[in-house]
């Protein structure tokens, strides 16, 4: 028989909370429903249509302890994994059915863009002893498109020393015949 090939890559909200539960032997197993949602044109009528699935995934130990911790419904998700299908009798009928389902094998914790989610998933990393004293870097803020950008300079822990600031080189219709600009590194 020859060796196949089984990899699953989805990203979508959860449906809802992880179901959390740990088997006889102690391992976490968490069971999220991913929704994944496609859209397409018609081309009979031109009409843009959508459609979700809602894919079952199961994830272990580690895995079932980050969706316990980070995941809640509504929330986006990247899922790494493999298609399993298994075979089970059904305890009220006795018959036999199968699931389908994927068994993740790394999820990436994502941000919905929504001001409740800033910082979500992000470790905060380990700030060196001497600089303790200083205040964290924020991130810079971006001005809209044709917006004036400003001087550099202004921004926190900026280095007095460097010695490129944008704002700095002046207006393209003050420099040489040649359109060259001095760069002063």
């Amino acid at each position: 028989m020859s060796r196949g090939f089984n990899r699953v890559v989805l990203m979508g909200n959860l449906a809802r909370d992880p179901d959390i539960r740990h088997t006889p032997n102690k391992q976490k197993v968490a069971r999220i429903t991913v929704a994944v949602g496609r859209q397409w044109k018609n081309k009979a009528t031109g009409e843009l249509q959508s459609h979700t699935d809602f894919v079952p995934v199961v994830a272990w130990t580690f895995l079932a302890d980050i969706c316990d911790r980070y995941l809640r419904k509504g929330r986006p998700v990247l899922v790494e994994g493999r298609i399993q299908v298994r075979e089970y009798e059904d305890a009220k009928s006795g018959a036999r059915k199968w699931a389908t389902e994927v068994v993740a094998d790394n999820i990436v914790l994502m941000s919905s863009g929504r001001k409740e989610d800033e910082g979500y998933g992000e470790i905060p990393a380990p700030r060196p002893a001497q600089a303790a004293h200083q205040p964290p870097r924020q991130s810079p803020s971006y001005p809209a498109a044709g917006g004036d950008v400003g001087s550099l300079r202004d921004d926190i822990n900026f280095e007095e020393d460097f010695p490129l600031d944008f704002s700095e080189l002046g207006d393209s219709s003050e420099t040489e015949s040649d359109n060259e600009v001095d760069v002063p590194f």
